[in-house]
Order: C-alpha cells, then structure tokens, then sequence
C-alpha cells in the first residue's frame, strides 16, 4: 500500500500529457490554449476535472454531432417549399449568405411577427394558440418548472394528447433538474411524448453537463411559431422575491415556421432516434401573407463547424453605419465580439448596450463588470434595466436588421450552448423591435451613474477581475 502512490502519479501524468497534447492539437486560440495549459499543469487534480467538464472542444465530435442531421432536415424542408418563397435583399445579402452557406439558414419572405415584452401578456396568448391545435404540437425549451404555470401548460398538452393531438416536448435536463420526474411522467402517461435533452446521470463523470440546449421554440400544425427567450416559469408572471422577470418573445407566422419547424424535428430526431420529416408537418401556408418581410432562422452549437451566431453578431456590429442597439442578461462577450463592439463604438457609430441592474446569479454578474469597464472606455452607452431582472435578448442596427433568441452576448450562449435566433431583414419588423428598446430605456440608468460601481474599493476590482478568469464557464 505504501507504493501506491508510484502507480497513481505515473497513470495521472500520462492523463494530463494526453490532455495537453489534445489542447495543443485543438489549434485554439493561443490565449486559451495557454491557460488551459497552465491549469492542467500547475492544478492537480482540480486542474484535469476542470478539463473534463469545460475544456473539452467537442465541434468535431460525432458522439453529438448533429450536422449531418441538420442537413438532412433542412434538405427535407426545401423539398416541401416552393422556390419562389425564398429570397435574399441586397444590403444583407453578404450575411444571409453566410447563415445560408453554414448552417442551411434558409430565408424565406412573406412573414408576420407580434413582438411580446410580457409575461403576462404572452403566456394567455400562447395557451390560447396551443388550444386551437388540430394535428401536433411541438415544444422545445431550456426551463419547464414544476409550478403554477408549468402545470396549466402541462393540463392543456395533456388535453391536446387526449383528443389525438399529436404533442411533443423537448426539455433540457439540467435546466429541470429541480423538476420531479413526477412531473414529466404525468404527462407521458397520457400521451404526451416527453424527452430530456441529453440527460445527466452522473454529474461528476461527463462533460455533458456543460453543452445544454438552451432553445425556447414551439410549432403548432406548422403554421404558428413561438421563438425568443421566455422560460416556461411562473416567474414571468409573478417574479420571485428579488425582483419581476422581463423578456423578449416572438410569435411569428409565414414561410419562417418552415425553418422553426425544422429545427425542432432535428433536436427531436437527436433525443428521440425517430425521423419525422413528413410532408404533414410542413403543409402550405395558410396565413395569405404577401409582404417583404424577410426572416432567417440561424443556430449554433457546440458541434457546429463554426460559432455561427456569434458570427453573425460580429459582422452586423462591424456593418452598422448609424447604430447598434442590444439587450442581453449576461454580458461576458467573447473576444470578437468585444472587439467589434469596440471598434464601432470607436468608429463612431451609436452603440448601446442594456444589462440588467441586478443578475440572478452573482458570478456573472461580479465577472461582467470588466467587460463593461472596457466597453465604456470605448465609447459603448451601457444602461441598467432597474424596473425588473430584463432576460430580453435583442439586437437591433440601421433600422433595417434585427434579432430575437435564446442567445445571451456570452462565452457559454456563443460557444458551448445549443441556441436559436430569428434574424429579421425588414425596416418595419426592426422598427417596431426598436421601439422595444426605446421603450426598455425609459427604465433605465447609465452605468456610469452607479455610484458604488465607481467607488468600488480595491479588492472588489481585483475579485472581479479573477471572476473574469472564469467567464467562459459560467
């Protein structure tokens, strides 16, 4: 026994050799790969967990790949739509293109959307639009709480189930993990078809727990579509004991429920093994909607080939020539995208940034601050939504491009989480979401007149600039 320690130290260097060989193949950013060296180096034990459950760079991993899948759906979606319903604009042509070109982001005209900023206001809406489904019900998202709200939900998908409804959901397992599988298993004992996605059986032992699907879309009979950020949470209705929840959800109708409609049969596919690509899902639209309004629907994930989104915001910031509005819970921007918002900020364009005064978690909001300090030093406005805890994720430029999602301007939204964005190419539909901005402003006050953000001692700074170490894991 007293020789075990010439068994263990061999076996856990030989491990921490094929970790670094592995950091150093996975051609990184020099940045990143150094610190990750350093880590598996200088923090035994601690230092390979760490490795195991964040640094593991997965893009090209087929045990969750899901590209070929992607694009057997979309491939399937296209033979269910006629040509003349897709199209492009010529002053963001460039990106359409590039959404097009990697993730099969097609764009599609004649589209109708109704902007939510409530829950109050969207939730009866919502259930009444699910009452009304006559053939299936598709539902993805990141929260289902086991509460009031989550149980009214619950009632009218078992009721749809009941009357031969075809009704699907999708949950993430770590966002419910405070959820009883009593609740879930209510409802497929009635018919409802119920998946976790990629659950989590031993916390301690996968680096799963760190990619989670964090989309929130919902079809119904292909014609009706929700996507945005609200949770299923009776926090949006109520708000907890800190403060009210505020977000940012679409409804949307037109060509665009074909590419929601997608999305949500590829992430079906992923957690259920059952292809359903039948032409009943993506039956000829119905809404008699003429206009120019034109939408793509653009995802990324970790085994993507690239950080499409994140992509996508990139080029919008470095496009702008008047403004760039956008609102995000978290802020902890990668590198390119710190850079652009800092270079057009510099270049003189009209940069605003709205984060919430209060985060519902502290680590990012303690990690958050550097990245705002940097931002003012060049330029970027930054307001603090104090009416509320504001979950709203919009992006908004030029009055003629907008996006609404489930992507927070983060590490984890930008490179580790399963996200869906709906990115409209419209002067109207951009207006009216940045109405919504003008709107969120009014309860707002500029960082700089936080006054104990400017006075904060010396070891408040040096703890956030640690946290800020941390950023790409929280």
């Amino acid at each position: 026994m007293i020789y075990i320690q010439w068994f263990i130290i061999p076996i856990y260097a030989i491990i921490v050799i094929i970790a670094m060989i592995t950091v150093l193949m996975d051609n990184r950013q020099p940045a990143k790969a150094l610190a990750w060296l350093m880590v598996l180096a200088f923090v035994p034990v601690i230092g390979i967990a760490l490795y195991i459950f964040f640094g593991q760079n997965i893009r090209k991993d087929r045990r969750i790949d899901k590209k070929s899948l992607e694009d057997l759906q979309r491939r399937s979606m296209l033979s269910f739509v006629g040509n003349d319903e897709i199209m492009t604009v010529e002053q963001h042509k460039e990106l359409i293109s590039l959404f097009s070109h990697q993730v099969w982001a097609l764009p599609f005209k004649n589209n109708k959307v109704e902007i939510f900023t409530s829950g109050r206001e969207f939730f009866p809406f919502f259930f009444d639009i699910i009452r009304q489904a006559k053939h299936h019900i598709h539902l993805l998202t990141y929260i289902i709480e086991d509460d009031e709200l989550g149980n009214k939900l619950s009632d009218i998908l078992i009721e749809k189930a009941n009357n031969g409804v075809e009704v699907r959901l999708v949950y993430d397992d770590v966002g419910c993990w405070k959820v009883n599988s009593s609740f879930f298993k209510k409802m497929t004992d009635a018919g409802v078809e119920v998946y976790p996605f990629m659950p989590v059986h031993f916390p301690m032992l996968t680096s799963k727990v760190n990619y989670r699907n964090h989309r929130k879309i919902c079809v119904i009979d292909g014609q009706h579509a929700f996507i945005g950020g609200m949770n299923i949470a009776q926090r949006y209705i109520t708000g907890t004991k800190r403060f009210a929840w505020r977000d940012t959800h679409l409804y949307v109708q037109g060509n665009v429920v074909y590419g929601i409609q997608s999305l949500f049969l590829s992430d079906w596919y992923f957690v259920s093994r059952e292809l359903v690509a039948s032409k009943e899902y993506f039956p000829k639209n119905t809404s008699n909607i003429d206009n120019a309004c034109l939408a793509q629907v653009v995802t990324s994930s970790p085994t993507s080939t690239w950080p499409d989104i994140m992509q996508g915001y990139v080029k919008i910031i470095l496009n702008a020539k008047q403004y760039v509005y956008i609102e995000t819970p978290y802020f902890m921007p990668t590198e390119p995208v710190s850079f652009a918002l800092r270079t057009a900020a510099l270049s003189g364009v009209d940069v605003r940034l709205m984060i919430p005064y209060h985060s519902d978690a502290r680590f990012p909001e303690w990690a958050s601050r550097s990245f705002i300090l940097q931002a003012l030093d060049a330029g970027v406005k930054i307001y603090v939504y104090r009416k509320a805890f504001n979950h709203s994720k919009i992006l908004i430029s030029d009055d003629s491009i907008c996006s609404c999602g489930s992507t927070n301007v983060d590490f984890r939204s930008f490179e580790n989480n399963f996200e869906a964005n709906l990115f409209f190419y419209n002067n109207d539909v951009a207006l009216k979401m940045k109405e919504v901005f003008l709107e969120d402003i009014k309860h707002c006050i500029l960082y700089n007149d936080i006054r104990q953000v400017n006075n904060r001692p010396f070891f408040h700074r040096l703890w956030e600039s640690v946290v800020r170490l941390l950023a790409p894991l929280l």
